[in-house]
């Protein structure tokens, strides 16, 4: 539960490939694995990064009992949720950061730290509204991603009113100018909204650059909109491909 992750700082996280990739960036507390992942790793609980981690070896049925996966994969291990500074002028000016304001699905928030890793942007903004990035299903969603990409809370007016004006704000909106023909920086903040709602009035207000994604062919009847995942994507690919 969120309140209990939240009052003593941890994470669950799941599998051989997912436990394997947070071991590099995050402490861990406790383990539960099988007597074959544990088996493969012997190096690595002797006098490895596991050699303190407290370990039960367990069966695939105990093992399930606990996972929050219909079909487990060898191993279960809680992390400490990581503490991250910033400093939100510097990064906005070297690179592209993505803020995101109440995607509310776990599932998405996932989806798009993962693809921020493959795009290599490595802060995302999150507003309080947002899921919980350790939210079991949010940290699956990621597949790794979240070792490489720092996920803030914050109020997001306020922080956007603290950036210096030369940081360029992008936004999607359905009245803005194609992503495709519109000047794109190599820095700066992308905006994603809420699903249903989209970016929110206090946060547009701050937006100095709308983009919109057309839809082919111009004029064309077709769905009311994108999945904020999906449309996450081809921004990001757009600004990366410039």
């Amino acid at each position: 539960m969120k309140k209990y992750r939240k009052v003593n700082g941890v994470f669950v996280a799941e599998g051989h490939k997912l436990v394997g990739d947070l071991l590099k960036d995050f402490e861990c507390q406790y383990i539960a694995a099988t007597k074959e992942w544990i088996e493969k790793h012997e190096e690595e609980t002797k006098n490895g990064v596991l050699c303190k981690t407290e370990m039960d070896e367990v069966t695939e049925e105990e093992l399930k009992r606990v996972s929050f996966q219909e079909t487990p994969q060898q191993v279960l291990a809680v992390f400490r949720q990581p503490q991250y500074d910033v400093d939100v002028n510097r990064v906005t000016k070297e690179s592209l950061c993505l803020m995101l304001d109440d995607v509310q699905n776990p599932g998405n928030l996932g989806t798009i730290v993962r693809l921020a890793d493959w795009f290599g942007i490595e802060h995302i903004f999150c507003s309080f509204g947002c899921a919980d990035i350790y939210n079991p299903k949010t940290v699956q969603a990621t597949m790794g991603g979240m070792a490489r990409v720092k996920v803030h809370y914050a109020d997001l007016p306020t922080l956007l009113a603290s950036l210096d004006k030369d940081v360029p704000v992008f936004g999607t909106f359905l009245d803005g100018e194609n992503l495709y023909k519109k000047e794109l920086a190599s820095h700066g903040i992308i905006v994603m909204g809420n699903e249903g709602k989209g970016v929110s009035k206090e946060v547009e207000t701050f937006v100095t650059e709308r983009l919109y994604i057309p839809n082919y062919p111009a004029g064309k009847e077709t769905s009311e909109s994108l999945n904020v995942a999906i449309a996450t994507a081809i921004v990001c690919a757009e600004f990366r491909r410039r």
